[in-house]
């Protein structure tokens, strides 16, 4: 039997990690084919991105933010008080990071209760990001959620 010397240990390291490099190349890849990105004109956007900046920031200062809630008729977004039909246009947006064909964009009218309900019908299990927009008074605000739908 030979001897095991340290010429046989770097050749075993060698070939160790030429399989790992190997094994990720062709396994990897096929974990991510539902990635996209989140929108198709990308760079129009991030150049007007500052907008987003600023109605973020103005709602981030108000006492009284819009809030959700999720049972099983669908996600329930509830407003204040003083944001109402008459002087405000609600929309949102529900993206899906791993597949844009469940992505849902809407213009939203507030009920009676100061609210509106996403059904649960054009909803599937996963995570989604919610971006609420709305402008009141001619004063853009907007708010992101995290939202896990089971």
């Amino acid at each position: 039997m030979k001897n095991f010397t340290w010429g046989h240990g770097v050749l075993i390291a060698l070939g160790s990690f030429i399989i790992f490099i190997l094994s990720m190349l062709f396994l990897f890849p096929s974990g991510q084919k539902n990635s996209e990105m989140v929108t198709d004109k990308y760079y129009e956007e991030e150049l007007e991105y500052q907008t987003v900046i600023d109605a973020k920031r103005r709602a981030d200062t108000l006492k009284e933010k819009p809030a959700f809630s999720q049972n099983t008729e669908g996600i329930k977004m509830t407003f204040p008080k003083n944001i109402n039909n008459a002087n405000s246009k609600i929309k949102f947006v529900l993206n899906r990071s791993d597949d844009q064909n469940l992505d849902i964009k809407r213009s939203e009218q507030l009920d009676a209760n100061q609210s509106f309900t996403i059904p649960a019908k054009v909803l599937t299990k996963g995570n989604y990001t919610l971006r609420l927009m709305w402008t009141t008074a001619k004063t853009d605000y907007r708010l992101d959620y995290d939202v896990i739908w089971k």
